[in-house]
């Protein structure tokens, strides 16, 4: 009876370090968490309570999972999955492969994220569990989207709402992700009607990240529908809630699309400016988030290392007082040395065994740090490939946007000149004055464009390299009309603009661009822009 008391005592007090535990995580000091849930996971395997040990690792994968050590939070979660499957009900089981498959998902796998949460749908559904099957149906519907399989997605969201509809918060997850996929589908009246109702309803502060991702959406249906004016009101709305840093990309992601949708070019390079602060500072908290993990790790396997020795000293103890016990009992029974040489053997079996061990251990953790620190470097060196991208690609619009300059002064001068050659010649003073006419004649000499346009092309080879060779090589029936025209609009001139470089009228102009679009095989001549910047 007493052991069993003491038994029972050490089950109570693993739940309770369970639950601190997870308050500390809640409150983001994951040193303290993971530190009483590692004791916690060790009592669990002491005291042989599989629900226990289920929760205290299943816990520590989620202090990985906020550190975003993705890799340390799967080996965790997959752990808790095993002793799930072997110990307890299928509810626990739900739970775990929900949490690979947010994580999978969070990590953009999404293949992955279906066929867990798939599962976890599937256990719900053979279990009878309505509001579980509910929230994984929500879960495959949000992936489904962001793989673009919108038919699928609609299924599940459509069967999470019915099921989900005695729970506010669950039943505006649901009608969210809904609204999500009307709008992919390019449904914009049943998004905007979602969404428009959705917005008055969600007022209180626990739902702030859905009311921003409300107006996100309606802005970029806006967007779409070319009411720029609409577009920004709704992205400015959600910038004005309490934004996180994520937010904050999102969101500034859609304001410089509306400005250079609206051709305010000023704005959209400032507001880009603006995006890559705030994209630096995320990576800054990831990295500062990375050593934590580290430290917490270092930290941990102190700890870890301290529980051991006192193991050890227990063990130690117990031994000391097994081997009096069993010399006392060898010293009154006369069997002294036979039992005194076997148990000396299987003891230093045992050392030896322990100790090959220990070195193995040492040599794998080792091997994981190395692995760690290579691959920390390699995201550094990532990181900064794509600022210098980034740099070049700016380095290339400023150039681009001097040449553009450059044409329209080249125009405007033509223009000039053309006016006041017209003025002479239809001038009487003009006729018969030799010296006049030499200078009209001079004037003529200016408006000559194929040198301007051999120097035009020149440049812009020298800021563009590769451009016009590539684009002569995917399409070989473009014309010298056709190129000129391309590498005008490349440069991001309006028709307007272009229209006035070659002289031509605007209408003349877009129907020029109709006809190249066509030439380059594209449906619409909206979509050539963006194609010819792949290039």
């Amino acid at each position: 009876m007493f052991l069993y008391g003491l038994n029972s005592f050490g089950q109570e007090d693993t739940r309770q370090l369970i639950l601190n535990g997870i308050d500390a995580m809640y409150e983001m000091d994951y040193e303290t968490s993971l530190e009483l849930l590692t004791k916690a996971k060790t009592q669990a395997e002491v005291n042989n309570n599989a629900e226990n040990l289920f929760l205290a690792i299943n816990n520590i994968g989620a202090n990985y999972f906020s550190m975003l050590d993705y890799g340390e939070a799967l080996d965790n979660y997959l752990e808790a999955y095993t002793i799930a499957i072997k110990s307890l009900e299928p509810s626990h089981e739900m739970i775990i492969l929900n949490n690979i498959a947010l994580l999978y998902s969070k990590d953009n796998k999404y293949e992955k994220a279906v066929e867990y949460f798939s599962e976890a749908y599937n256990l719900a559904l053979k279990n009878n569990k309505p509001i579980s099957r509910g929230i994984y149906a929500v879960n495959l519907g949000d992936v489904y989207n962001k793989q673009g399989n919108l038919k699928s997605a609609e299924k599940y969201l459509l069967e999470a709402i019915e099921l989900v509809k005695e729970d506010d918060r669950l039943l505006i997850d649901a009608q969210l992700s809904l609204a999500n996929n009307y709008y992919l589908k390019r449904d914009f009246t049943e998004a905007k009607k979602l969404l428009f109702k959705l917005n008055e309803q969600l007022n209180d502060k626990e739902f702030i990240g859905q009311k921003i991702e409300v107006q996100l959406i309606l802005s970029k249906i806006f967007l779409k529908e070319k009411d720029n004016l609409k577009a920004t009101e709704y992205a400015f709305n959600a910038l004005n809630e309490e934004v996180n840093i994520e937010n904050k990309i999102e969101i500034y992601k859609q304001l410089s699309s509306i400005y250079s949708n609206s051709k305010l070019f000023e704005k959209a390079l400032s507001t880009k400016d603006s995006l890559l602060k705030f994209q630096n500072e995320l990576h800054q908290i990831k990295n500062g988030r990375l050593y934590e993990t580290n430290k917490v790790k270092f930290e941990i396997q102190n700890y870890q290392k301290e529980l051991k020795a006192q193991q050890e000293k227990i063990k130690t103890q117990q031994k000391t007082f097994y081997t009096v016990l069993l010399s006392s009992f060898i010293i009154i029974l006369l069997i002294g040395w036979a039992l005194r040489n076997s148990y000396i053997t299987i003891k230093q079996r045992k050392d030896l065994h322990k100790r090959s061990k220990e070195i193995m251990s040492l040599e794998l953790e080792k091997e994981r740090t190395e692995n760690l620190l290579l691959e920390k470097q390699l995201k550094e060196k990532e990181t900064q490939l794509l600022l210098e991208q980034e740099q070049l690609k700016n380095e290339i619009e400023s150039k681009n946007r001097k040449l553009s300059a450059k044409a329209l002064f080249l125009t405007d001068r033509n223009k000039l000149v053309k006016t006041i050659i017209r003025d002479l010649e239809t001038s009487d003073n003009v006729k018969g004055e030799q010296v006049l006419n030499d200078h009209i004649r001079n004037l003529k000499g200016f408006l000559r464009t194929d040198t301007e346009w051999e120097s035009f092309v020149r440049h812009f080879e020298e800021v563009n390299q590769g451009f016009l060779n590539n684009l002569k090589q995917k399409h070989s029936t473009l014309n010298a009309n056709d190129i000129r025209f391309i590498s005008y609009l490349y440069m991001n001139l309006s028709l307007k603009e272009i229209s006035s470089i070659l002289s031509i009228t605007p209408e003349a102009c877009r129907k020029r661009k109709e006809r190249v679009s066509k030439k380059l095989e594209l449906k619409e001549s909206n979509q050539l822009y963006n194609y010819l910047s792949r290039i």
